[in-house]
């Protein structure tokens, strides 16, 4: 009785962890407007995100630049993402437009979406919005033509 209580358990917890680990935020998004794909990754003992890929008109369109005139190819926008409880992220997040931050949460969803909500002070002072996985290769250069 006792060796079925424990693997139980341990398939239980076997499948905790891969549940946690199936829902990591971990991987390349596509914004809810279509017009960038982000790989959010490790770095350092938390999460970043940063731009790599860019949704163009005409393949010779200039790429958009940042608040300081750079390219925004490359460009981290999220910054600081550190675990919390239930799945649940934390951070920084940069408008690559204007440089402005906001606090940033974000988890994924059982339906694989992850949801991300940037806000001033409060996270009820702020908007969501939500992003799908992006499976397909991408150019070194960012450019993605629509």
């Amino acid at each position: 009785m006792r060796i079925f209580l424990l693997i139980l358990l341990l398939l239980g917890a076997s499948g905790v962890a891969h549940a946690a680990m199936s829902r990591s935020p971990v991987g390349q998004w596509l914004t809810q407007n279509g017009q960038a794909v982000i790989a959010i990754e490790p770095c350092g003992g938390d999460l970043c995100g940063r731009i790599i890929g860019i949704t163009l008109d005409h393949p010779d369109d200039p790429l958009p630049r940042d608040w300081m005139g750079r390219e925004q190819c490359g460009l981290t926008i999220i910054r600081q993402a550190a675990p919390q409880a239930n799945g649940l992220w934390r951070g920084r997040i940069i408008d690559p437009r204007n440089g402005d931050s906001y606090h940033a949460q974000f988890s994924v969803a059982p339906d694989h979406t992850l949801h991300l909500r940037g806000y001033l002070g409060i996270p009820l002072l702020g908007q969501t919005q939500i992003w799908r996985p992006y499976k397909p290769h991408l150019p070194a250069d960012c450019r993605m033509v629509r």
